[in-house]
């Protein structure tokens, strides 16, 4: 049971760091003596979890990929239903995302009802700091692993109002725990305005949204959306840890 603790704990390591790790980083962050990390390194790539790359250092094997899938798809259908009544009741098409290393993946989606709406197909993958699921994850993680997701992303601007100072974006997700919620105001595109609670679940990094465009997503009614957001986030995480998937 250690050994597949310790295995588990390098595979995430290796994905808070977002790219090649060497040994002695993987050591370092999981806490391991490097002989230890070595041994279990090396079983994770016989298994195909991990593999090496140039220069002795190691990145995430493919097999990981069916494993990521099938659980993005497994936790996709489960939300279903929650997303569906988020919708109903906000009127805007309903979002689940996780954290995957860097980046943000949508994992599920509840249309909204009017025939002009917002549209994300599951599998589509963005950057953090642009979105509001992004900064809602982004703001329950330690300040420094945020720091590192932003210096590698670099935080392109995607428009005029997309914050791409790490030091301004550590201050916006204060604000974003001190309310619950966080916004994207035209962040990641023109035109659409979108709100995200965070899924508060032990290590469990993943977010719902609603989003729409501006002109029905107004400034007065983003509050009455933000209630509706946090209770499906809180309903989502409740039964997430009861019933684990």
């Amino acid at each position: 049971m250690q050994s597949l603790e310790r295995s588990l704990t390098l595979l995430e390591r290796m994905a808070d760091l977002g790219g090649l790790c060497s040994l002695s980083d993987l050591a370092a962050e999981s806490g391991l003596p490097l002989a230890t990390a070595h041994r279990l390194m090396g079983t994770l790539v016989a298994q195909g979890y991990a593999r090496r790359a140039s220069g002795r250092r190691y990145v995430l094997g493919p097999r990981l990929i069916r494993l990521g899938d099938a659980a993005g798809r497994a936790m996709g259908s489960w939300a279903s239903a929650h997303l569906a009544d988020l919708a109903q009741r906000a009127g805007e098409s309903a979002n689940l995302a996780m954290l995957d290393g860097d980046r943000v993946v949508y994992l599920a989606q509840a249309p909204g009802r009017h025939a002009m709406r917002m549209f994300t197909e599951p599998g589509r993958r963005v950057d953090a700091h642009c979105t509001a699921v992004g900064k809602a994850m982004l703001a329950r993680l330690p300040e420094r692993r945020v720091r590192q997701i932003l210096e590698r992303s670099r935080m392109p601007r995607y428009t005029a109002a997309t914050i791409t100072d790490p030091d301004a974006m550590v201050d916006h997700l204060a604000t974003v725990r001190r309310q619950g919620y966080a916004i994207d105001d035209g962040e990641q595109e023109v035109g659409v305005r979108c709100v995200a609670a965070a899924l508060a679940v032990g290590r469990v990094c993943a977010a719902v949204s609603v989003s729409g465009p501006t002109t029905r997503m107004t400034p007065g009614s983003v509050r009455d959306v933000a209630a509706h957001v946090i209770r499906t986030a809180e309903r989502l995480s409740q039964e997430l840890d009861q019933a684990p998937l």
